[in-house]
């Protein structure tokens, strides 16, 4: 099965940015689809992006016009860019992939997860 694990998470002041990576490995066809999630403390697990195998992303409308979400050119690591970071962006930060899905932000359409890495945004 395919393995992923994240990095990039930190610390930063409101208005800051974070580029967040997660390294693919394993049985890759398992991460055809791919997305971002996190949680914050005493919350649900909500998805953040996706990018399904053509590329076509989609994003919680939160972070719309200030999240990107991307794959290098071997579709072995997935990135999140996170621009403009507020308060409310505080969260651990995870990737999922499965080889498809229907719904790219429910959490149940991912079997595959990585362990996390947190990012805390003060204002």
């Amino acid at each position: 099965q395919v393995q992923l694990v994240e990095s990039g998470g930190g610390s930063v002041q409101a208005g800051g940015s974070l580029r967040l990576s997660c390294a693919v490995s394993g049985y890759t066809t398992d991460a055809a689809f791919m997305a971002w999630f996190r949680q914050a403390p005493g919350k649900e697990r909500e998805g953040v992006a996706s990018i399904d195998r053509d590329g076509r992303a989609s994003y919680k409308d939160s972070v719309k016009g200030r999240f990107t979400i991307s794959t290098d050119s071997a579709k072995l690591t997935l990135f999140l860019q996170m621009n403009d970071l507020k308060p409310e962006d505080t969260a651990m930060y995870y990737c999922a992939s499965d080889r498809w899905v229907h719904d790219p932000l429910i959490i149940s359409e991912y079997r595959f997860w990585g362990q996390g890495t947190q990012v805390t945004v003060s204002s």
